[in-house]
Parts: C-alpha cells; sequence; structure tokens
C-alpha cells in the first residue's frame, strides 16, 4: 500500500469512527429523552421515603435499589443538572403516581410536595378514641405510649387533667416525620381559636361564666344530640335547667364519670352512683367536657334555640320529643320508652 492510500484508509476510518460517534450521540440523547419523559418502572410501593441529608447520588441508588428506575446515574445526574435542582432535592415522602416521569418526580423533590396524610378527629369522640385513632395511623411518629392524659395536657399548654373537649373535630393534614403531638397541637390550637371566637359572639344573658363552660355544656350538647336540627333545642333545655338551678341530668355524662365500669347499658344504680361526672347527684355542670364537641355543638351552646322545654326524651329514631312539665315528660316515656311506640 502506497502512501496516499494509507492517507485514504485512515480518512476513511476517522469518518467510519465520527460517525459511529455521532450515531451513538444520538442514540443516547434520544434513549435520554424518552428517559426524562417515559413512566418510571412500576412497583408495588406507592411512595418513597427521602431521608433527611440524602445526596443526588444516594437518591438514585435509593430508586434503582426500589425497582423505580434502571436508567443509568449519568442519565438522572443530566436530568437534574439541567434542571439546576442537583442540590436542592428536599427530604419526605413522595408518591409514586402510575404515569410519574423522572422530570416529573425531581419537580416535586426540588419544590418540596411531599404527600400530605389526612387524620379526621370525629365530632363527639372522647380524648381515649383520638388516642386509639392516632396510634394507627400511618407514617406517623407515635410519641404518646409513654404519656399520661394530664402530661399530654401539659405539653399542649392546656391547664387541666386532660386535654378532653380541647381538640376541634376536623381533618387535619400531615406529613411523613410528624409526630400524633404536632397533629394534637394543631387541633388545640383550632379549638382555642374556634372557642375565642364563638365566645366573643355568644348570645346575650347565659348562664355561662367562662369559654370552658361553654365548651363543657358544647360536649353535653353534641352527645345528646344526633340531628343538627335539635343542638339549639337541646342546648336550650341544658340552659334553662342551669338558670333555675335544676340538675341537668344527662346519661352521657353520667356514663363518662363511669368510665371503664360502664358496660353498655346505663342502670338505675349507675344513675345514683355519685361521680364528679354524675348530672343526677349533683348541680351545675360536670368538671371538664365529656368529649371533643364539633363547631355547630359550640355554636348551640352559645346560642340555644329560645321555649320552654325542659325536658326531652329520645323517640327511637334520631329525633326527641321536648316537654315543658314534668307531666308531658313522664307521658313521652312512657311512650317513647316504656312502650316504643314509633
Amino acid at each position: 500500500m502506497n502512501k496516499a492510500q494509507g492517507w485514504r484508509v485512515t480518512v476513511m476510518a476517522i469518518i467510519a469512527v465520527a460517525v459511529l460517534a455521532i450515531v451513538a450521540a444520538a442514540w443516547l440523547y434520544r434513549d435520554y429523552r424518552d428517559f426524562a419523559g417515559a413512566p418510571l418502572a412500576q412497583t408495588a410501593a406507592h411512595s418513597i421515603d427521602i431521608p433527611r441529608g440524602a445526596t443526588l447520588r444516594s437518591i438514585i441508588a435509593m430508586l434503582r435499589q426500589r425497582g423505580v428506575t434502571h436508567a443509568p446515574e449519568l442519565y438522572w445526574r443530566a436530568l437534574a443538572a439541567s434542571m439546576g435542582v442537583s442540590d436542592r432535592l428536599h427530604a419526605g415522602e413522595y408518591a409514586l403516581d402510575a404515569k410519574l416521569t423522572p422530570r416529573t418526580l425531581l419537580t416535586r423533590m426540588a419544590e418540596g410536595r411531599v404527600v400530605q396524610h389526612m387524620f379526621t378527629l370525629v365530632d363527639g369522640w372522647t380524648f381515649a378514641q383520638v388516642r386509639a385513632a392516632l396510634a394507627q395511623a400511618p407514617k406517623l411518629r407515635h410519641t404518646l405510649q409513654n404519656l399520661s392524659d394530664a402530661q399530654v395536657a401539659q405539653r399542649l399548654g392546656i391547664d387541666g387533667p386532660n386535654p378532653e373537649g380541647w381538640l376541634l373535630p376536623q381533618t387535619y393534614a400531615y406529613v411523613l416525620g410528624d409526630s400524633d403531638l404536632d397533629v394534637l397541637r394543631r387541633a388545640h390550637a383550632a379549638m382555642q381559636r374556634t372557642l375565642a371566637a364563638d365566645w366573643a359572639a355568644r348570645a346575650p344573658g347565659l348562664p355561662l361564666q367562662t369559654p370552658y363552660q361553654a365548651l363543657i355544656l358544647a360536649s353535653i350538647v353534641e352527645k345528646e344530640s344526633a340531628l343538627a336540627s335539635e343542638r339549639p333545642r337541646i342546648a336550650g333545655v341544658f340552659v334553662r335547667r342551669l338558670e333555675i338551678g335544676m340538675k341537668l341530668q344527662t346519661d352521657p355524662s353520667v356514663i363518662y364519670g363511669l368510665g371503664a365500669a360502664y358496660h353498655g347499658d346505663i342502670t338505675r344504680k349507675d344513675l345514683e352512683t355519685d361521680t364528679a361526672y354524675n348530672t343526677y347527684t349533683r348541680y351545675g355542670l360536670p368538671p371538664t367536657p365529656i368529649c371533643m364537641p364539633g363547631a355547630p355543638a359550640l355554636q348551640a351552646a352559645l346560642h340555644p334555640a329560645p321555649g320552654k322545654a325542659l325536658y326531652f326524651v329520645a323517640r327511637g329514631n334520631g329525633t326527641h320529643q321536648f316537654s315543658d312539665t314534668l307531666q308531658e315528660q313522664n307521658q313521652a316515656v312512657d311512650k317513647y320508652i316504656l312502650h316504643r311506640q314509633p
């Protein structure tokens, strides 16, 4: 082979290598572009938890280990660099949606759009029920196990033996890393705001001296009423009883005072057994709320319906029969309780 032929072979080899490099680069770019916009691999997991202090490299390794991605680390690094998020990915729990792409996942991590879980505190729950529900809440740090009710109240800044009544029933959002005490703090703050606003706008002349007394009355109204429309009427009965110094005689308060001794049916002995919550043996309001009253019960307690009724009895269908006199009440009891008439 002469010199000219040698140069020709060399040039052809260089061209071939260049073409191959261009083809490879084009293929890599198209593959990278497809990676950035294609859904991630499907796994059984619905979310992934990124710990504090995690780097881009450790995050990529975690995604590969969990089977979320099979793409090279180089692709993820290139995508994060092009998005300008390589060093600002936040810790937390991120949802793995069915059509989630690498670009979308990195965007969520950069913006800290973590998964939000919901905890619903139900109207009328006692604090014992709240504690039991929180203990079952997923992705929540559980810190209450070794704390008494009094210690929880102290942590919440509540001056009382327990947090009963001081948590507003509604749905609260929490994220990975939050604790059960964090949720309680939000519920307590919400009740404080609601109670303060309702107390400031209360009806005039109520026989209630403090917002806490309103909270206690609202908790009784909550437990006694199944229908929203009846709450103001039930509140009116108890307000009138307080005004004339008549015992409240409300079964839910007696049941609360019995605690673990209550087995599902209230008896005459229960009504005659004196406790701080027995409103058949004691006058006035019980010493604390008996449940977590909802906002409607608070409104009813502070805006009771006018009238003369001093009694009510359950009809057995969720409604109540209201009576102005004891004679009318006895007739209603005979009709709806003793003879169970519809």
